[in-house]
């Protein structure tokens, strides 16, 4: 087993030549590595930092906002070794068929691959995470809300947990000792790629350029790249990337960095009030399950695919958080509401509800370059952030349908918290999913990768990770993109041979 070699004393002016360079070593780069193990390539693993935190750094993430108040460009993302997932929370839910659709009332929808694609990758993916069995459909035990029909149920979140720890996977410490045992595979640290390099017809990298924050810097001539490195960096690298294309890397049609996109997540969007008191534990905690403790869930409450067509939503998932007082008139809601309908609401609890949104496509949601230059020189990003109205009036649309099915099974009722923009605006927190600025597309018109995640017209360059979204349902993204990046693994098997 060697140690991970540091970028700092790499001689100036060396010329690096691996099969395939990876830029970044988070979830999706390391998946990829590792997928890529025995398959005769010579792999070098680009990481910005080290294997903890550095502040100098994480500061090279900062830059500039306007539009509505987003968490800050270096606050979102931790720059070292396992990237993401050195701060995540382990909720995982594999994305649903009709969120790769074409939906009417939603634009910009539509992939150019479907569910079917990804599921013979969602079993390894899930052993990566570290999810425990797939459980997603079949669910927890428990007992079910009681819902009349219509167009919310019960859906399952899976939690990633460490064997013998019940913290998420972090995929730095997880999976150090496979990178170091793995003979194809050079992971280094402290190497920062600081330009994409074309051919002068612009159709393959011919090299990369990197540096350190210690003043070195050398060459990688790969012959394959692959951009791994978040939605964020991956399109500052490509745009910065401009002495061939103009524009930016791939960016012919003005597509790198828009369609930038994370879940909100809303506080106390509704009270949900159980007539009866009764609500299994399963809905707010996330649960080991009986004789499987590596088999954690939590229930949630989901638009299903019929209901999202009809009425022109978008996805969402509906939590129940804490338990939460009724006010006066609240409570002489529950009674009047109580006797129309012949419960008896005498043992009658209320809880807060949480949400996690689907954000609609805008390309306006947009990362572009800033004047201003990071420690390595680079240009630093600004971040252009948006959220349609609609997201809101669709989510309350779902939410009075799960108050409509709560009344109609004489199971309880729910009050919607806000009215106005400003209300949500207000109570909104962020999922910290980076997705969309590098979108899949079969047309080069409207995205930046094809179906094979190889960006259009640049036969050597491929994108890993929750870039390539080309919409985010309103799953976790972490379980999905190593789902597509073992996809691109298995593609790029057959076109390096």
């Amino acid at each position: 087993m060697t140690a991970f070699l540091d970028a700092r004393s790499v001689p100036n002016a060396t010329i690096l030549t691996p099969d395939l360079a990876i830029v970044g070593g988070g979830p999706a780069g390391i998946s990829l590595a590792l997928a890529l193990a025995d398959s005769g390539l010579s792999i070098l693993l680009l990481e910005s930092g080290g294997t903890s935190f550095d502040p100098k750094t994480q500061a090279l993430y900062a830059g500039e906002e306007t539009g509505v108040r987003y968490v800050p460009l270096d606050a979102g993302r931790l720059r070292y070794l396992g990237g993401a997932t050195n701060h995540w929370g382990g909720w995982s839910r594999p994305l649903d068929a009709i969120d790769f659709e074409t939906r009417k009332g939603v634009p910009y929808t539509g992939w150019p691959v479907a569910l079917s694609d990804l599921e013979p990758y969602f079993p390894r993916a899930q052993e990566l995470i570290e999810g425990g069995s797939w459980a997603y459909a079949k669910g927890a035990q428990g007992a079910p809300l009681p819902l009349a029909p219509g167009g919310v149920s019960t859906t399952w979140f899976q939690f990633s947990k460490t064997k013998d720890s019940p913290l998420p996977t972090h995929f730095g410490d997880r999976y150090a000792a496979a990178l170091k045992a793995a003979p194809k595979i050079t992971p280094m640290m402290q190497a920062n790629v600081t330009a994409i390099r074309l051919s002068k017809d612009g159709k393959r990298v011919e090299r990369l350029e990197v540096a350190t924050l210690s003043g070195n810097s050398f060459m990688v001539k790969p012959r394959f790249v692959v951009l791994a490195a978040g939605a964020v960096e991956i399109a500052r690298l490509m745009l910065a990337s401009n002495d061939v294309m103009k524009a930016g890397v791939g960016n012919g049609n003005d597509m790198v960095g828009r369609f930038f996109a994370d879940h909100p997540i809303p506080r106390d969007v509704a009270t949900m009030v159980v007539f009866d008191g009764k609500l299994d534990p399963i809905y707010t905690n996330a649960t080991p399950q009986p004789g499987n403790p590596d088999l954690i869930m939590r229930a949630a409450l989901s638009p299903d695919a019929g209901f999202m067509r009809a009425q022109g939503v978008a996805g969402s998932l509906t939590t129940v958080e804490n338990g939460a007082p009724l006010d006066t008139l609240g409570t002489a809601a529950v009674v009047a509401t109580a006797q129309a309908l012949g419960v008896d609401a005498s043992r009658a609890k209320a809880w807060s509800l949480g949400c996690g949104m689907e954000m609609t496509p805008d390309p306006e949601r947009r990362l572009t370059l800033s004047d201003a230059r990071d420690a390595l020189g680079m240009p630093r990003l600004k971040l252009h952030m948006t959220i349609s109205d609609d997201d809101f009036a669709h989510f309350r649309l779902t939410l009075a349908e799960l108050g409509r099915q709560l009344l109609a099974a004489k199971t309880g009722m729910i009050r919607l918290s806000y009215d106005s923009r400003a209300q949500w605006l207000a109570a909104m927190d962020w999922g910290n999913h980076h997705m969309g600025t590098t979108r899949m597309s079969a047309d080069p018109k409207s995205g930046v990768v094809d179906a094979n995640s190889m960006v259009h017209g640049i036969g050597n360059l491929f994108v890993a990770g929750s870039s390539v979204f080309t919409t985010y349902g309103s799953s976790n993204p972490t379980l999905n993109l190593v789902a597509l990046t073992l996809k691109l693994g298995d593609h790029l098997k057959k076109v390096t041979a």
